[in-house]
């Protein structure tokens, strides 16, 4: 599969390395080109990275929601790996008050793009294989949408990276493993996923920074 990932930070470039493993095509871009070191992935612009990819996964900041390429994006699925962290943002009050997820945020942004929430519930170290704190099973990580098929895809791009997807439902129901819900970067099984995400309840947040593994 093609896959575009705009951002290549800590999340955006180790899904760029695990995925070019796993056999995808990859394209990549950063707001510093020259500091793209990922084998075999294409260095692009955002426009390039959203037109080149079937998929498009998106690793920058919340707050850089609205700089996302519109047109590029249309009609493709966007996975979502944002998460709201206000001293980075800024405060956005929508989410403050619990109106919104950010993916239904974010998703205003890119109207006629396919959003699933993805990948945002797991440190970047966490992902790379050799670093991943042991479950008894596979590591699960939540994902969310209101397209069935989307999801679907998002799915087998988890197992092909040594992950399995649990559906937490559509897109409103993503604040279930935002920051600081108790799903949240958390290593769990299937099992263990599915009891956190109804654990959670709307505005009852953990304490900052509670989910890094020196704090579990």
């Amino acid at each position: 599969m093609k896959i575009g990932i705009i951002g290549a930070g800590n999340i955006g470039g180790n899904l760029a390395r695990l995925f070019r493993e796993a056999g995808h095509e990859v394209a990549v871009s950063a707001r510093r080109p020259d500091r793209i070191d990922i084998d075999g992935a294409r260095i692009a612009t955002p426009e390039q990275a959203a037109l080149f990819g079937e998929v498009v996964i998106v690793a920058v900041p919340l707050i850089a929601a609205g700089d996302l390429p519109v047109a590029a994006l249309r009609d493709k699925i966007v996975v979502d790996t944002m998460n709201y962290y206000p001293a980075r943002d800024g405060r956005i009050a929508a989410l403050d008050a619990f109106e919104t997820t950010t993916s239904e945020w974010a998703a205003r942004h890119v109207p006629g793009a396919i959003w699933v929430k993805a990948f945002n519930a797991i440190l970047a170290i966490d992902l790379p294989g050799e670093q991943r704190p042991a479950v008894e099973g596979m590591r699960a990580l939540p994902i969310a949408g209101d397209d069935a098929r989307a999801k679907t895809r998002v799915a087998e791009l988890h197992a092909d990276i040594g992950f399995e997807a649990v559906d937490a439902g559509l897109l409103h129901e993503s604040w279930r493993f935002e920051r600081a819900m108790p799903a949240y970067c958390i290593p769990l099984n299937q099992a263990e996923l599915v009891a956190k995400l109804a654990q959670a309840e709307r505005g009852q947040e953990l304490p900052h920074n509670s989910w890094y593994r020196n704090n579990a």
